[in-house]
């Protein structure tokens, strides 16, 4: 592997501005505010951020503050001291410091500082600081994980860990063994765009989410996923480097065998892994990658991920169903053909209205400010000539394999009353079906994200519930969530993505953030909708920040026997709670979960 270069010294600072206009390049998405040019007229001790880490005063902070940049360089750590630093409304610049999709008031969870490590030492000594001070850290890779909070603290006052602004080398692709080595700043269109650059797209494919601007550790590690064979993020990867609560560096499965070629002088951060770190997860002994997924026990500074060979071949379609109905029916076709792997990669069943958004917002479909009702939802169907449900799936390998497969799927599918079957030639407008062509591929885009323009001032979050591939499951989640939607005045927009024996049903909650009532009704949908699905067996499987603590909760077995066992490995690994206090609904011993409960605005 090659290992990142020795980085230069610190720049000594500590001197540098928190003033709005200072970014050179703020909306680029180069430079994001929360980063300030160092013009040596303001020191840190002049600052006094929107909200202090708990129990610091303002001297501790500062002293603190004035070490981190002797750590990182001035112009790598700014603190968080205006509202100037909460203006980021965009995907592709995102905010650092705070949720832009917030739903409480926007300072409610706000970081006290940003600071971007240029390397695993730097971060390693942050997070040592951090537990001489007893100040919590809140790691985050790009800022992107819009619907779930952004890179928002769960804990106002946190210091934000921005690690992909500087950690963002590709430290390896491997084209033997299909698999490629990655800080956490690199992007599903940076991995793509490397493949192509270097000549490498013939032989490797990378499975890419919606959405190709998020970090590729970051979406693994909270266990996204994606719609090739190789869509489970999570299942792909291979070999991970962590930063532990104490400041040590741990590498998993065969990365704990040395490499008999590693210079054993060099700094163990560059000493070459074992050459099978990338092929074997498990190692030997216990097998400890899972708890660092979703989890407040460590930051993930380097990851292997599976590559997919190219196929040699491959076909998209798209499969309408007509009435709201038949999607009973045509999850009971899904659920076969995804067991016995004729689905060949994580196809999705999108509501009518999913489509819909991302071709227009809603008042190009309605001057209604009521929910749509059926009759408009089956004109707006007629008018893109689409279904009420819509089946987006691929085909993989060479032209003969291909045909006998899509048979197979034409026969099943083809059976439900008034279903049609699409190829990307038959609709070259649809831009849905011609962005699926390629997020099917490995080919990242941000195109999806139209959707969130539903609405004004469109944010969402994301409600996203388990359930089996079922007729009934699917019917009961959908009749559950489309009613609180509209009890709560959101149209219902949604979409059920199939795993290899269960269902993700993406619910997609868009509000107006900028309407204080409209943040309160999303708030209370989907603080209602966890309920409705706990008293039917469903459970979430990524949430938003302000409903953590109300989804752990729901995870009571046996006297809250999962939530026992979290809190004994936060309090084995991280005594003094530093790293992601409360994420997930893991508090360690030193803080009272009651004291931060979230208001619904």
């Amino acid at each position: 592997m090659k290992q990142s270069e020795a980085e230069s010294a610190n720049s000594g600072g500590g001197l540098m501005r928190s003033i709005a206009g200072d970014d050179e390049s703020a909306g680029t998405g180069t430079h994001p505010a929360a980063y300030r040019i160092p013009d040596g007229s303001s020191p840190f001790d002049a600052e006094r951020p929107l909200a202090l880490p708990p129990n610091t005063s303002l001297e501790r902070f500062k002293d603190f503050m004035r070490q981190i940049g002797d750590i990182v360089g001035s112009e790598n750590a700014t603190v968080i001291s205006s509202d100037a630093e909460l203006q980021h409304e965009s995907y592709m610049d995102p905010s650092k410091a705070y949720d832009m999709y917030h739903i409480t008031t926007k300072e409610y969870l706000v970081s006290s500082a940003v600071v971007a490590p240029r390397n695993v030492p730097e971060v390693q000594a942050i997070v040592r600081l951090c537990n001489d001070f007893e100040i919590p850290l809140w790691p985050f890779s790009i800022g992107r994980n819009v619907g779930y909070g952004g890179a928002a603290p769960r804990v106002t006052g946190s210091v934000g860990l921005d690690m992909g602004r500087n950690m963002k080398k590709i430290l390896e692709v491997n084209t033997e063994g299909a698999y490629a080595f990655v800080e956490p700043g690199v992007t599903f269109i940076d991995l793509h765009d490397y493949l192509v650059e270097h000549n490498l797209r013939e032989k490797l494919w990378i499975d890419v989410p919606d959405l190709g601007g998020g970090s590729v550790i970051g979406n693994t590690v909270e266990r996204g996923v994606g719609y090739t064979p190789y869509g489970d993020h999570w299942m792909m990867h291979c070999g991970m480097e962590v930063v532990l609560p104490d400041g040590s560096l741990w590498r998993s499965g065969m990365g704990g065998l040395p490499n008999p070629n590693a210079d054993p002088n060099a700094p163990p951060h560059e000493q070459k892994p074992n050459d099978t770190w990338g092929l074997f997860n498990y190692g030997f002994g216990p097998y400890n990658d899972g708890i660092f997924t979703q989890s407040s026990l460590g930051i993930v500074v380097k990851m292997g991920i599976w590559l997919m060979v190219n196929p040699g071949g491959y076909q998209s379609y798209l499969i309408t169903f007509p009435k709201d109905d038949n999607l009973h029916a045509a999850l009971e076709i899904i659920r076969p053909l995804r067991v016995g792997m004729v689905l060949q990669n994580v196809p999705t069943m999108r509501h009518i209205l999913l489509d819909a958004a991302v071709m227009g917002d809603r008042k190009s479909y309605t001057n209604s400010d009521k929910p749509l009702t059926d009759d408009e939802l089956d004109a707006i169907a007629t008018k893109l000539n689409l279904g009420r449900w819509n089946f987006y799936g691929a085909v993989y390998g060479p032209k003969p394999i291909r045909d006998v497969i899509l048979q197979v799927i034409k026969g099943a599918f083809l059976q439900v009353p008034g279903a049609k079957y699409f190829e990307p030639e038959d609709m070259p407008d649809n831009l849905v079906l011609q962005t699926r062509h390629n997020t099917l591929q490995g080919i990242p885009s941000t195109t999806e994200l139209k959707w969130v323009d539903w609405l004004p001032n469109g944010a969402h979050l994301f409600f996203s519930p388990i359930a089996k591939v079922s007729g009934d499951d699917g019917v009961a989640q959908y009749e559950v969530t489309r009613t609180r939607c509209e009890e709560a005045g959101f149209d219902f927009i949604g979409t059920f993505v199939v795993g290899m024996r269960e269902m993700h049903h993406i619910v997609c909650i868009v509000f107006n953030r900028k309407d204080p009532s409209s943040r309160k009704r999303a708030h209370w949908l989907i603080r209602t909708l966890i309920d409705d699905a706990a008293e039917r067996g469903w459970g979430e499987y990524r949430t938003h920040l302000s409903v953590m603590d109300q989804i752990a909760g729901t995870y009571s077995f046996n006297d809250h026997a999962q939530m026992r066992l979290n809190e004994k490995i936060k309090e084995a690994l991280d005594p003094k709670g530093i790293i992601s206090p409360g994420k997930n609904g893991i508090w360690p011993k030193g803080y009272k979960k009651e004291d931060w409960a979230i208001p619904n605005e």
